[in-house]
């Protein structure tokens, strides 16, 4: 009797025993989807310069006068070693072209017996050259990831230009852009107080930090009442400037050769001249600007003549056609490589602002001649290039209705 009830009991244990795992059983795969369970978080990976520095140190640094890459590296590295990255460094990056104000990165390893892994010279905000120092020596250059931002201006003149950029709070470079866009379409000289203007433009970020401005989408200017448009229109893989009936901005010869100068003497058929003092005529146009201002050429053309030219001190005259040539008079020099018998491109940098010659402050006196005779470069009319393919008009008029609402906003 004893051993029927032991055994009734044992079965009722086995029996509640495996209904609790049953339910358990069921349970658990329920339990499990409504809740998983927490893992642990996986710390992410730091990267500057795209080298990934979790176990090393990072040290960031400026160049200063007078310094070069021999000595920032010298407490670091062999002179003999550093004599190798210079010569290896050639056909990468020109050594030689370390300047100071450049930001460098040094990263090295850690502990008591530290070496150097990595040294970045940034050749500008965006370039830069990874000297790998690790085993045998590798060096490349790459670039940072730059960030393109859609931005808005407008300002009202006073007085010039520069001063509503000025006035505004505008970054200058804007300003200088706009000079270059409308260059062969508004006289920037001959601006009037109430004349405005409104533009959309990209500017570039690394890291978060604004580098610089890098083109205008579209712009209005105007003046005198008239409305002046400029849009970036891209065509068969190049970028222009088109107005809003696609005619092409830029013209055969640049408003003028110098930017945000003033005009001190116009062109005249008697003028009294400031040194000889008597009255004789003045067939070009003064710019006032300071001494090693930038003089550009007009136009495409071949330099005729390049040297000292009596009163007119240093000159450089520029046969653009067979109808238009220019001179520049008065320059303090010729900037590298102007010479007789060269090529120059429109806007090409070919001096600069100085008083040589008969002159009595810095300043420069530019001059065209149309078949031979002096004509006033104020008044010079100049055609257009190129307007937008008939192909492209269409999409070229979408961007156009585009840009005139954000301009309008």
């Amino acid at each position: 009797m004893q051993l029927k009830l032991l055994s009734l009991q044992t079965k009722s244990t086995l029996f509640l025993l495996l209904a609790i795992v049953l339910i358990i059983g069921f349970l658990i795969p329920y339990q499990t989807e409504m809740e998983p369970p927490l893992l642990p978080a996986v710390a992410k990976s730091t990267f500057v310069y795209k080298i990934n520095i979790d176990s090393l140190e990072i040290q960031y640094g400026k160049v200063e006068s007078n310094q070069n890459l021999s000595t920032l590296l010298s407490p670091y590295l062999s002179p003999q070693r550093i004599d190798r990255i210079a010569r290896e460094s050639r056909s990468v990056f020109d050594v030689r072209k370390v300047r100071s104000g450049n930001k460098y990165a040094r990263i090295y390893t850690r502990g008591t017996d530290s070496k150097t892994a990595y040294f970045i010279y940034e050749i500008d905000p965006i370039h830069f050259v990874v000297y790998d120092l690790r085993d045998s020596l590798r060096i490349y250059t790459d670039k940072k990831k730059v960030t393109t931002h859609v931005k808005h201006a407008e300002g009202t003149i006073s007085t010039s230009l520069w001063n509503a950029f000025v006035d505004n709070n505008l970054d200058i470079n804007l300003g200088l852009k706009m000079s270059d866009v409308y260059a062969w379409t508004i006289d920037f000289y001959g601006l009037q107080k109430g004349d405005r203007f409104k533009v959309v433009y990209e500017e570039l970020y690394v890291d978060d930090v604004m580098i610089g401005i890098d083109r205008i989408l579209g712009a209005v200017f105007t003046s005198s009442g008239k409305d002046f448009y400029a849009f970036y229109f891209d065509q068969m893989g190049k970028g222009e400037y088109f107005d809003d009936e696609g005619k092409s901005l830029r013209r055969s010869f640049l408003k003028a050769p110098l930017k945000f100068s003033r005009i001190s003497s116009r062109f005249s058929r008697a003028r009294m001249h400031p040194i000889l003092r008597i009255s004789r005529p003045h067939f070009g146009v003064d710019y006032a600007a300071p001494r090693g201002t930038p003089v550009v050429s007009l136009g495409d053309g071949r330099v005729l003549e390049v040297g000292w030219h009596g009163g007119y001190g240093r000159f450089v005259s520029i046969r653009h056609n067979t109808v238009y040539t220019s001179t520049y008079a008065h320059l303090s020099k010729y900037a590298a490589g102007i010479k007789t018998g060269i090529h120059v491109q429109q806007g090409q940098v070919i001096g600069y602002v100085g008083s040589s010659g008969l002159s009595t402050g810095a300043h420069l006196d530019f001059r065209v001649y149309k078949n031979g005779s002096p004509t006033d470069p104020l008044k010079l009319e100049s055609p257009s290039s190129q307007p937008v393919n008939q192909k492209d008009i269409v999409k070229f008029r979408e961007t156009v209705a585009r840009m005139k609402q954000e301009l309008a906003n």
